[in-house]
């Protein structure tokens, strides 16, 4: 079934040329691909490891390899729009280099923890820069469907947000993770809880426990539960397991959004097999009715990655009004995974038996 619910970004009359700085996996896997599909073209590249960048320009075409940040921005000034890939922590680094007023599209996270996302914030502000952050999962068509149907009412009032995660995830994937004292929460439901900010707003606060697993010993946590406090009538929770150990038949990996007149689910098809996947699966059903499968016009990965970029040139061309994930929104993203942690510090309340 196809009901009219806008799944996609619209793109910009008159996109500028992209300028992508670092060219790791993500480039490669998702960013690349999905602007060749979207026709939005990319002019150059840089990366602090050059062979990595000329083997990027040389698969995808990339007419330019810059040596350096500031070699691109001397070069191409703001008639370009610059897509930062890098690690977050360096991201504070770049950013200076950049001219300003320039449009500028920032992968997440915004940093690596709430102090470099307010800093990140505030050199934005600072150089006039039209930027946003790569939260990408908010453009995805199943997200974006999701989004257009709570704010045109098909839900009635929105009563139940659930995030519900059974899966096995490969953890040994990401090597780079091992050091990093913030994991599950930080790399993984850092989109989750974005995107029900994007559905819902800010929570009035959290209570978060994010835990360690043996079954993946190297990590610091791989296992999460979230309650988000909405007040007294929505109900935000989310229950996070990468370590399922017995097979594919009842994993689950799925959003639930239920409201006063009918229910949405959402299957987040890139957990299942990771990194193989499955095809996301957008489902609704009327109060009293059957559910219909609605059909979807692409998937989280790679068609999402096309909204943000969109977005960006759109905002720089005075096509759009407004940034959907822009440094200050985002920063309220980084603020909610801040708050998370910092649940997680404090006790709980101890049980009174007696």
């Amino acid at each position: 079934m196809q009901r009219d619910l806008k799944q996609s970004w619209a793109a910009p009359a008159n996109p500028k040329p992209i300028v992508i700085i670092g060219a790791g996996g993500i480039i490669r896997d998702a960013h690349m691909p999905a602007y060749t599909q979207a026709r939005l073209p990319v002019s150059g590249i840089t990366d602090v490891d050059a062979t990595r960048a000329k083997s990027l320009a040389e698969d995808y075409e990339i007419p330019n390899v810059y040596s350096s940040v500031s070699e691109a921005a001397k070069t191409c000034g703001t008639d370009v729009v610059y897509d930062i890939a890098t690690p977050p922590h360096v991201i504070t680094d770049i950013l200076p280099d950049l001219p300003d007023g320039a449009a500028v599209l920032i992968q997440k996270p915004m940093g690596s923890n709430q102090e470099q996302a307010r800093r990140i914030r505030q050199i934005c502000r600072d150089k006039g820069l039209k930027a946003a952050i790569n939260f990408q999962l908010r453009f995805s068509p199943m997200m974006m469907a999701v989004q257009d149907a709570v704010k045109s009412g098909l839900l009635g009032d929105l009563l139940e947000i659930e995030v519900h995660l059974n899966i096995f995830t490969p953890w040994t994937l990401f090597p780079f993770l091992i050091p990093m004292e913030r994991v599950e929460i930080a790399v993984h439901s850092i989109h989750y809880l974005d995107a029900i900010r994007a559905v819902a707003g800010n929570p009035q606060g959290v209570f978060a426990r994010s835990l360690h697993d043996p079954r993946a010993n190297d990590f610091k946590q791989t296992r999460t539960s979230v309650i988000l406090d909405y007040g007294t009538k929505l109900r935000g929770l989310m229950s996070i397991n990468h370590n399922h150990q017995n097979g594919r038949k009842l994993q689950s990996a799925w959003f639930r959004f239920e409201g006063s007149e009918g229910t949405m689910m959402v299957k987040l098809g890139v957990c299942y097999d990771y990194p193989n996947g499955e095809a996301d699966e957008l489902w609704f059903c009327p109060n009293g009715g059957e559910w219909e499968q609605i059909s979807l016009e692409g998937s989280w990965f790679i068609d999402a990655f096309m909204g943000p970029m969109r977005n960006v040139q759109r905002f720089d061309a005075g096509e759009d009004d407004h940034l959907h994930s822009g440094i200050d929104d985002a920063y309220q993203t980084m603020a909610l995974v801040e708050a998370c942690f910092a649940a997680m510090s404090k006790p709980a309340e101890p049980l009174i038996l007696d």
